[in-house]
């Protein structure tokens, strides 16, 4: 393609983005004009079918800058993904399929929810990590049915993020050849130039983290196309290091911070145009023969996906796509589950179950922020990635949730992350996206309350419990028991578009008394009932033991109870009235029970007996007296 051609799509994307900012008096058009040269040429490199955005061995494209929807609107309305050009024209309105972000499953073609500088980093190492394992279950020395690249788009603000050293160095330990991260270095924030706050050499870190490190003028076509060329042929992971001028065709706003998050206005905008080559008056156009350019992605994207279709029918491949298929279609009826006999700890139990999981379901994956022998997360005889089930993530809670959350996306595999409950305040940020999102991860947190122990109140979570669930389209597990811990599980497999989270205990705790059944698919359940009862006690995880206690006290002296287990607060709160009337009877006296904060109980309960400080360093069965989770401490406070 000549550059002359390239010039002119490129100056398109510019022109596109620049009105749809202007337009919508809101947004971002200094890294869309800024990476406009880029993106053409990423576009010949890159395989992907707009008539199947899901095609399994498509290049994934992850824009970390989410900020940047100018460009990757353009871009997809220009490939062909479906948008029209009033969907530019609605940007950032209401109910239009161009959001100020970009929001997987809301606009065709987007592959992860993005905007929280940084975790679109982890996220591409995510999906290259995918690749890589569901490579290693169905490719051969003679055929490959998983080859393709994953492609980031990054800039100042994403590397000063923490979780970017996180990602970035597993994907060098990992030598994750198929990532190419493109790194927009226009040296400017939102504040000013990155000189007032970043001096570090990129090219260094990215080197000392096992990555091959490219330069190219981000404007200069040849050059962006031979480091692109270049890096898809590496061994390691590529970092390119694009030398940009933020809103480059802007004018006398080309190269200004203030060009990074406002319109540009009507009279810089149609200088530009003018300088271009473009008619000043015309917006939202695009000349006919760079829509032909760009449309071409329909067909050869058709024709690369037929291709890979024939190659699976063609070579020997039957057991390849044996694997593919036993990937792509888990049988949670093979699932043997354990039978729990004896007082056990619920990390203990909870690991036994997911080992059952996985014996049965090859997707199911997944690991531990260095933390596996405590959370009992491992896969027993699973080996290690990528041809086995175990990761090791080291201690990078932030990215391992991130990179989890794309792996959950990429397609055929259903993985989980682990580390300690208090240290979920580390991967927050990854836990809402996959709500927002509908992401189907399984987060493992143990070690959930002041029965920690001797660790003491910097280990002991306390608020963790509320936040949590708090969070919409996200299901708290904190089962009583392994009875509990199998029910929890047999529902969250089947919830795909939500994440589910398993907290679980240190200590030991006793069996219930009865069956389970399926009650506890509706979040909270009658453990335990008296006829014409006065009380309702409600717990989760260990206080449920302890609300057991108390009533069998309070029934020693003539009072009736019902204990009611809440092993998911938020699924039992989303049954309809006459459910929840039937749990809780009406009449009684409700108290809620509970080791942590609590403060969502008082939506359920008449009294709330929580935690109202933090805990402290003992034995744990010293601190459950010492803060009041005592049965004659609880019948005290009921009196």
């Amino acid at each position: 393609m000549s550059n002359t051609m390239r010039q002119k799509m490129a100056d398109s994307i510019r022109f596109l983005a620049a009105d749809m900012v202007q337009a919508a008096n809101s947004g971002h058009p200094g890294a869309p004009m800024g990476l406009a040269d880029i993106a053409v040429v990423l576009s010949e490199h890159l395989n992907h079918n707009p008539k199947n955005p899901s095609w399994l061995n498509r290049d994934r494209l992850v824009f970390s800058g989410g900020h940047a929807t100018g460009l990757i609107y353009s871009l997809y309305y220009l490939w062909g993904y479906g948008l029209e050009i009033d969907d530019l024209k609605n940007f950032r309105q209401l109910d239009s399929k161009t959001p100020g972000h970009p929001e997987f499953g809301h606009t065709a073609g987007i592959e992860i929810t993005t905007g929280p500088l940084g975790q679109g980093i982890a996220n591409a190492v995510g999906f290259s990590m995918a690749s890589k394992f569901v490579g290693a279950q169905t490719n051969s020395d003679t055929a490959e049915l998983i080859d393709h690249n994953v492609y980031c788009l990054c800039g100042d603000g994403d590397l000063e993020e923490g979780i970017s050293y996180e990602a970035s160095s597993i994907a060098g330990h990992n030598k994750l050849d198929n990532l190419i991260l493109i790194y927009d270095s226009n040296n400017i924030t939102i504040e000013g130039s990155t000189e007032l706050s970043i001096s570090e050499n990129i090219r260094g870190r990215f080197e000392s983290q096992g990555w091959d490190v490219l330069e190219c003028d981000g404007h200069n076509f040849e050059e962006i196309d031979a480091t692109l060329t270049t890096a898809k042929s590496n061994t390691k992971p590529t970092i390119i290091i694009a030398k940009t001028i933020i809103a480059k065709g802007a004018g006398k706003l080309e190269g200004s911070h203030h060009a990074h998050g406002a319109p540009l206005g009507d009279e810089v905008i149609a200088q530009a145009k003018k300088d271009a080559g473009f008619a000043p008056e015309m917006k939202f156009f695009v000349p006919e023969d760079v829509m032909v350019r760009f449309r071409c992605a329909i067909e050869e994207g058709d024709y690369l996906e037929r291709e890979w279709i024939h190659r699976q029918k063609t070579l020997p491949l039957m057991e390849q796509n044996e694997a593919l298929s036993a990937l792509q279609n888990p049988d949670f009826s093979r699932i043997q589950w354990p039978v729990f006999e004896k007082a056990e700890a619920t990390r203990g139990t909870n690991g036994k179950v997911m080992n059952a999981i996985a014996r049965a379901v090859p997707s199911f994956l997944g690991g531990s922020a260095d933390l596996s022998p405590s959370n009992k997360t491992e896969l027993i005889d699973m080996g290690v990635y990528p041809k086995g089930r175990n990761i090791y993530f080291g201690i990078r809670e932030h990215a391992m949730s991130s990179i989890v959350n794309a792996m959950a996306l990429y397609g055929p595999l259903m993985p989980f992350s682990a580390t300690f409950f208090v240290f979920s305040d580390y991967l927050k940020p990854a836990a809402r996206i996959a709500a927002l999102t509908g992401i189907q991860q399984f987060f493992i947190w143990t070690h959930d309350s002041i029965g920690v122990g001797e660790d003491g109140p910097t280990h002991q979570p306390i608020e963790h419990l509320s936040q949590f669930r708090a969070l919409p389209n996200f299901y708290v597990w904190r089962p009583a028991d392994g009875a509990e811990n199998i029910e929890a599980w047999k529902t969250a497999l089947e919830m795909k578009k939500s994440p589910s989270a398993f907290v679980c205990s240190r200590q030991n705790l006793s069996l219930l008394p009865s069956a389970v059944a399926g009650e506890a698919a509706k979040g909270g359940y009658l453990l335990a009932s008296d006829e014409n009862a006065t009380i309702t006690l409600m717990a989760s995880g260990s206080e449920v033991e302890l609300a057991l206690g108390v009533k069998e006290t309070l029934n020693a002296a003539g009072t009736k109870v019902n204990v009611v287990s809440v092993p998911c607060y938020d699924l039992f709160i989303e049954q309809d009235a006459s459910y929840i009337n039937s749990i809780i009877k009406e009449g009684t006296k409700t108290v809620a029970i509970e080791a942590a904060r609590g403060l969502e109980w008082y939506r359920l309960a008449d009294t709330v007996i929580a935690m109202d400080s933090f805990g402290a360093s003992a034995p744990a069965g010293q601190l459950f007296e010492k803060f009041g989770f005592s049965v004659d401490s609880i019948i005290e406070k009921i009196k």
